[in-house]
């Protein structure tokens, strides 16, 4: 099928605008937008057009999210803390959404924020893909997670590969800023694969490939779902011991390869 023909327009004050150019009526509709770039605009761009399409009677509206956005402002974490996750949840059901579907979740109690379905699509199946075909003696790797939140995550990947498992413990001092890392588990001569859900400044991702280099692994690789790389990111990659950092294309990342060549793509589609 073609994509329907919208235009989504700025008025000079800054005011989003969008015409959709064809008819909805009792259609099943498919809106696609990724939490990334100017991501505030993006989601207004997304909340206008749901509605635009609820009150052109479009018989059922879904918001295919592949990154989410707010999705790490999830809980409160501290006194006074927003959660804006279950904020853009409500403000997407009020919007008009009916069924939205998104692709690794920071934290998968999020479905529970929607009185709506939600279909939290997993990468994990495009990652052991990726291990098997393009980390060249995968049997010997050791998979690490950079953190204790992605532990499960990085246990389920190295229970299917039939590998060990390693975890860094980092302690934060304040958000996007690492102040040291313990490695638990052995490293030694191994290929080490780190996984996450996502990188941001990549600032985790260095610091832990060079742990993990001082601890003894043969080369770092890193899989990480959603490739925000915002920032100092790609030089932080470039400058890093990491072989290479892989990231699926739920945020579209082609320009951010030409600048950084230990960028992989798996496509998540």
């Amino acid at each position: 099928t073609d994509l329907a023909n919208v235009t989504v327009s700025k008025y000079s004050n800054q005011e989003t605008a969008v015409t959709i150019g064809e008819s909805v009526r009792d259609e099943d509709v498919f809106i696609i937008q990724s939490g990334c770039g100017e991501i505030n605009d993006h989601l207004m761009e997304l909340l206008i057009m749901i509605n635009a399409c609820k009150t052109a009677s479009a018989r059922r509206i879904t918001a295919v999210l592949p990154c989410f956005p707010y999705a790490r402002q999830d809980k409160k974490d501290k006194s006074r803390a927003p959660i804006s996750a279950k904020l853009v949840a409500n403000m997407l059901s009020v919007a008009g959404a009916d069924h939205v579907i998104t692709m690794d979740l920071h934290a998968s109690q999020i479905q529970g924020f929607f009185d709506c379905p939600v279909d939290n699509l997993y990468g994990e199946p495009s990652v052991l893909r990726y291990i098997r075909e393009n980390v060249p003696d995968w049997k010997k790797a050791i998979i690490v997670s950079p953190d204790a939140g992605g532990a499960k995550r990085a246990t389920s990947i190295a229970d299917h590969l039939d590998l060990d498992f390693a975890l860094i413990h980092k302690e934060r001092k304040k958000a996007n800023e690492v102040s040291r890392m313990v490695l638990v588990g052995d490293v030694t001569d191994k290929i080490a694969i780190l996984v996450d859900d996502m990188a941001d400044t990549c600032g985790t991702l260095g610091l832990a490939a060079k742990t993990l280099m001082d601890n003894g692994a043969s080369a770092v690789y890193a899989i990480v779902i959603h490739g925000v790389l915002s920032g100092k990111a790609l030089d932080v990659i470039n400058n890093s011991v990491l072989t290479r950092v892989v990231v699926t294309n739920t945020i579209p990342h082609a320009e951010k390869k030409k600048v950084c060549p230990k960028l992989d793509t798996i496509d998540v589609s």
